[in-house]
C-alpha cells in the first residue's frame, strides 16, 4: 500500500480520535474548573431544580382547572388553586434572583482569579518564550479569553443542566397525559438533536479561530499605538488604518459564519417546534373528538410542551455561548501550560549574598537548533572588576549579557556564579542580585520616584534620593512641577532618551546589585550628560562586577578587561592600551571611531 493510500486508509478515523480527544480535553478542563465550585453549583441546582418544579405546578394546574373546576363546577376550588399557582410563581422569582446572585457573582470572582492566575504564571515564563509573542496579543489572551467562563460556571451552565432536567420532567409527563403524541414529537426532538450536535462540533473551531485572530489584530493595533511616534515620522497613518481595517474585517468574516450557523440552528429550533406543535394539535384534537383525552389534558399537554420547547430553544442559544467559552477556556489552558522558567528540577540551589566571581566555561549558545550564536565563549569577571563587551552587531554581546542574567542558559559549557553553576540555581536567588540597564531604558507609568524604586520598593526616600543624585536624574526633576513625584507617562513619554537613560541608571543602583549589566547605557546621552554620568558609573562600579556593552568605545577605557566579539566569538580580549598596542580589530575599531570625531 503506498504511503498516500495509507494516509487516506487512516484519515477519517485519525480525524474522529482527534475530536474525541477535544471533547475529552473540554470535559476535563471543565471539571477542573468546577471542581473548587462544586459544593455551590450543586446548592444552586437543588435550587434551580426548586425552581423548575415550581414551574410544572402550572400545567397541572391547567389540568385541574378545566377537568375538576370548570367541568364539574366546583367554584370553591378556584381561590386555592389559583393561590398556589401565585405562590409557585413567587417560587420562581425567588430562585431566579437568588440564582443571578450567586451564580454571577461567583463567575465573575472566577474570572478576577483566573486573570490574576493567569498574569502571575505568564510572569514566570522565559525570555526566549516572550520573543516569539506580541504583547497585545497577550493581553488579549489575559483579559477577554477567559471571559466567556462566566457562561461555565454562571447562570449559563446550570441553565443548561436546569434546562435539561426541566426537559426530561416536562418529557415524562407528556408521555403520561399522551404517549402517542409524545412518539411523534420525540422524531421531530431527534431530528433537533441531531442538528444541535452538527451546529455545536461547526461552530466550535469558527469561535477559536475568531480568538486566534482577535489576538492578532490586538497585536498589531498594540504595537501601532506604542510606535505612534514612527508611524506619524514616516507618514504611515494611512497604511496602519489599512492593516487594521483588514484586520477587523477579518474578525467581521468570521462573526459573519458565526451568526450564519446560529441562525441556521434558530431557524431550525422554531420550525421544528413549530412542527410539534402542528403535530400536537392534529393528534390531540383527534384524541378529543374519540374521547381519548380531555380538555385538561390537552392543556396539560399543550403547557408541557412549552415547558420543554423552550430549554430546548435555550440550549440552541446556550450552545454558542458554551462553545465560545470553551473555546476560550482551551487558549488559556495552552497559555497556562506553558512551562515557567523556574520550574526546572536541576534549580535546587538557592544563593545567598553573593561575591560576584563569573566565569564561562565553553559556552554554545543557539537560539535555534545548531545555528550558534556563541561558540566555544571563555572568560572570567573577578567579583569587583569590569569587563567590556564591543564588536559589530549580530556579534553576540547581548546573548553574553543574556546568560549572565540567567535569561537562558546555554546549550553546552557552563555559567559559573562563585563557582556554582548557575543552570543549578533557583533563579529569584540569583536575580535579585542583578542591576540591569538595557539599552531600550523602559519605565513604567508612574512618578520618577516610583520607577526608582521599581527593583526595590522598600528602598526609603533617601536611598531613593542618593540614586538619584548619582546618576544625576534631580538636575532635570528639580525643574519638574512635582519633582521626583512627577508623572512620566507611558514608557516615559515625557521624559526625553537621557533623562529616561538616568533614571534607569538609579533604578540598577538603587536595589545595591552585586552584578552589574549595563547594556548601552550611555547610548541616549549628550556629551556633557556622559561626562558627568562617567564619574558616578566609576564609583558606583566599584566593588560591584560590571558588565557593560558600550559602542562608543570611550566610554569603556577604564575596563578591567575588553572583549572584542565577531561572529559569536571571542577574537581579543585585553586592557585598553593593550589592545590599541596589538593593533588588531580593537585598534581598528577605536580608529574608525576617532575619525569619526
Amino acid at each position: 500500500m503506498t504511503t498516500a493510500a495509507r494516509t487516506s486508509a487512516r484519515g477519517p478515523s485519525s480525524e474522529a480520535g482527534r475530536k474525541r480527544v477535544e471533547w475529552r480535553d473540554a470535559l476535563r478542563l471543565l471539571a477542573q474548573l468546577l471542581a473548587p465550585r462544586r459544593g455551590l453549583l450543586l446548592g444552586c441546582l437543588l435550587l434551580l431544580l426548586v425552581g423548575r418544579g415550581a414551574g410544572l405546578m402550572l400545567p397541572a394546574a391547567g389540568k385541574f382547572l378545566l377537568d375538576e373546576v370548570v367541568e364539574r363546577g366546583r367554584r370553591e376550588l378556584l381561590v386555592p388553586l389559583v393561590l398556589a399557582c401565585g405562590g409557585a410563581v413567587i417560587v420562581q422569582g425567588l430562585v431566579a434572583w437568588a440564582l443571578v446572585q450567586l451564580l454571577s457573582k461567583s463567575a465573575q470572582r472566577l474570572i478576577a482569579d483566573k486573570r490574576i492566575e493567569i498574569q502571575r504564571h505568564v510572569g514566570r515564563l522565559a525570555i526566549a518564550w516572550y520573543d516569539k509573542q506580541k504583547s497585545g496579543a497577550l493581553v488579549t489572551r489575559v483579559m477577554n479569553d477567559i471571559e466567556g467562563i462566566r457562561n461555565l460556571v454562571g447562570t449559563g451552565l446550570v441553565e443548561l443542566v436546569g434546562s435539561s432536567i426541566t426537559a426530561l420532567g416536562a418529557f415524562a409527563l407528556l408521555c403520561w397525559l399522551s404517549w402517542r403524541i409524545t412518539l411523534s414529537v420525540l422524531l421531530v426532538l431527534l431530528a433537533f438533536g441531531a442538528l444541535l450536535f452538527w451546529a455545536f462540533k461547526t461552530i466550535r473551531p469558527i469561535y477559536r479561530e475568531r480568538m486566534k485572530i482577535q489576538s492578532e489584530v490586538a497585536g498589531r493595533l498594540a504595537e501601532g499605538l506604542s510606535g505612534v511616534r514612527v508611524v506619524k515620522g514616516f507618514h504611515a497613518e494611512e497604511r496602519e488604518a489599512q492593516v487594521f481595517a483588514s484586520g477587523a474585517l477579518r474578525i467581521f468574516d468570521n462573526v459573519r459564519r458565526t451568526l450564519s450557523a446560529s441562525a441556521g440552528l434558530h431557524l431550525a429550533a422554531s420550525v421544528l417546534m413549530g412542527a410539534a406543535g402542528v403535530i400536537v394539535l392534529y393528534i390531540g384534537g383527534s384524541d378529543i373528538l374519540d374521547g381519548r383525552m380531555t380538555s385538561g389534558d390537552f392543556l396539560a399537554y399543550a403547557m408541557s410542551l412549552g415547558l420543554l420547547a423552550a430549554p430546548v430553544v435555550m440550549l440552541a442559544s446556550l450552545g454558542t455561548e458554551l462553545t465560545d467559552a470553551f473555546a476560550g477556556l482551551e487558549r488559556v489552558d495552552e497559555l497556562l501550560r506553558e512551562t515557567p522558567e523556574d520550574v526546572d528540577p536541576r534549580r535546587t540551589r538557592k544563593l545567598g549574598r553573593v561575591r560576584g566571581d563569573l566565569r564561562m566555561e565553553g559556552v554554545h549558545f543557539a537560539y535555534e537548533e545548531e545555528r550558534w550564536v556563541l561558540h566555544d565563549i571563555d572568560l572570567e569577571a573577578p567579583a569587583g572588576t569590569s569587563t567590556a563587551l564591543v564588536g559589530p552587531s549580530g556579534a553576540g554581546k547581548s546573548t553574553l549579557i543574556g546568560l549572565v542574567a540567567a535569561f537562558a542558559t546555554p546549550q553546552r559549557g557552563r555559567v559559573l556564579a562563585d563557582g556554582i553553576d548557575l543552570a543549578d540555581v533557583e533563579l529569584g536567588s540569583w536575580r535579585e542580585q542583578l542591576g540591569v540597564v538595557l539599552q531600550d531604558s523602559f519605565l513604567f507609568d508612574g512618578t520618577i520616584r516610583e520607577n526608582i524604586a521599581y527593583g526595590r520598593p522598600s528602598a526609603d526616600a533617601g536611598a531613593i534620593e542618593a540614586a538619584a543624585t548619582a546618576a544625576h536624574v534631580l538636575e532635570f526633576a528639580a525643574g519638574l512641577p512635582q519633582g521626583l513625584d512627577t508623572v512620566i507617562g507611558e514608557r516615559g513619554v515625557k521624559l526625553s532618551g537621557g533623562q529616561r537613560q538616568r533614571v534607569a541608571i538609579a533604578r540598577a543602583l538603587v536595589s545595591d546589585p552585586r552584578v552589574l549589566i549595563l547594556d548601552e547605557a550611555t547610548s541616549h546621552l549628550d556629551t556633557e550628560s556622559e561626562a558627568l554620568i562617567q564619574e558616578a558609573l566609576r564609583t558606583l562600579m566599584r566593588g560591584r562586577t560590571t558588565f557593560v556593552i558600550a559602542h562608543r568605545l570611550s566610554t569603556i577605557r577604564g575596563a578591567d578587561q575588553i572583549l572584542v566579539l565577531e561572529h559569536g566569538r571571542i577574537v581579543e580580549r585585553g586592557r585598553h592600551a593593550e589592545l590599541l598596542a596589538a593593533g588588531g580589530r580593537y585598534a581598528a575599531l577605536h580608529e574608525r571611531q576617532a575619525g569619526l570625531l
